[in-house]
């Protein structure tokens, strides 16, 4: 017998299994940094700026704005009562918050970060984002059950858009169709940007409280975050093409179109991975400890992490609605990625 042969192939098959170990360790998403920000209140949607390296977080009344590296204070946009979303303009250079008790939104230059101007919407505005076809802002108007439409350009509220329903969340396909979930409806609303009319409403059932909603432009899926469940939807016709089990209480859906990857941000504490394999295909391939109460996500295109606002809660449920109560000054925005990423 040939033990130094032994010996070396042991050697081998050990180093081996390290590296894949270590590689393996490296692929991984977990948490690795937690930006903290010490000002009051709850807090929303947060979005990444298209031209500087900042991270812009509802909060209470106000906008914060932190280095996405640093985690350092850039600036803070302040009375943005019932702040809810920030969307950005590259072309105007210019930035809009909505404003859920305002009824309205702010629109602030994106360098220096100064409120330039007010638009009225409709009643509560939540979600909203740019539409590349259009080139329009739009925000999902809650209590009013419609969409407001701003041209950038003015500054001004151009037509607003009846939905039948609570509009939660809305994406674009970039090829003059917009996607609306309708979530006491349980269904996605899919609007023309060309003519800003309603054609389709589809039922997601047995898909329930659409909430976060995300959009694969090359398989035309898209991903509707319900209770415990994700809904892939044919973007084209409507039809249901999976549905697969997440976390409780997702607020938020994002995709990774590098990874081929959709995350749901479940306020139970848990991140939900779920790969595209093709356009049929999905696998839930990880499920990732985060924190309780991180149900709000955005991602990073070019740096590919994750970011979810969150905060310390008491132990005990202390209040009318049975939820444990934010312990004072920990907010806070969880960093989620590959190490080799940050």
């Amino acid at each position: 017998m040939n033990y130094k042969m032994i010996r070396s192939t042991l050697f081998l098959l050990v180093m081996y299994a390290c590296s894949s170990v270590q590689a393996q360790q490296k692929d991984q998403l977990e948490i690795l940094n937690t930006i903290h920000i010490a000002s009051p209140g709850g807090w929303d949607y947060l979005a990444v700026s298209p031209v500087q390296n900042w991270l812009y977080v509802s909060h209470g009344t106000q906008v914060n704005i932190v280095d996405k590296k640093s985690g350092d204070s850039v600036a803070v946009i302040e009375n943005t009562i019932g702040v809810h979303g920030i969307a950005f303009d590259p072309g105007t250079k210019k930035g809009f918050i909505s404003n859920g008790r305002l009824n309205n939104v702010f629109v602030f230059d994106i360098n220096t970060n100064k409120v330039i101007d007010h638009i009225g919407t409709g009643q509560n505005p939540d979600a909203i984002l740019y539409e590349p076809f259009s080139k329009k802002i739009i925000t999902c108007n809650g209590r009013s059950q419609n969409l407001s439409i701003i041209d950038p350009v003015q500054d001004k509220l151009i037509d607003s858009i009846n939905v039948g329903g609570k509009p939660e969340t809305a994406v674009s396909d970039g090829e003059g169709h917009l996607f609306v979930n309708i979530e006491d409806k349980n269904e996605i609303v899919q609007v023309d940007m060309k003519t800003f009319k309603v054609v389709n409403h589809w039922s997601i059932l047995p898909g329930e409280g659409p909430t976060g909603l995300a959009y694969d432009a090359k398989t035309k899926r898209l991903f509707a975050g319900c209770e415990k469940m994700l809904l892939v939807v044919n973007a084209v016709n409507g039809t249901i093409v999976d549905k697969l089990p997440i976390g409780e209480g997702c607020d938020g859906v994002a995709f990774d179109e590098k990874e081929q990857n959709i995350y749901t941000a479940n306020g139970e504490g848990t991140l939900t991975v779920i790969h595209e394999e093709n356009a049929e295909k999905f696998t839930v391939t990880a499920t990732i400890k985060t924190k309780k109460g991180a149900r709000t996500i955005t991602i990073d295109p070019l740096t590919h992490l994750l970011y979810l606002p969150t905060a310390e809660f008491e132990a005990q449920a202390n209040n009318a609605n049975g939820r444990p109560k934010m312990i004072a000054g920990t907010f806070q925005v969880l960093v989620i990625g590959k190490k080799q990423n940050f």
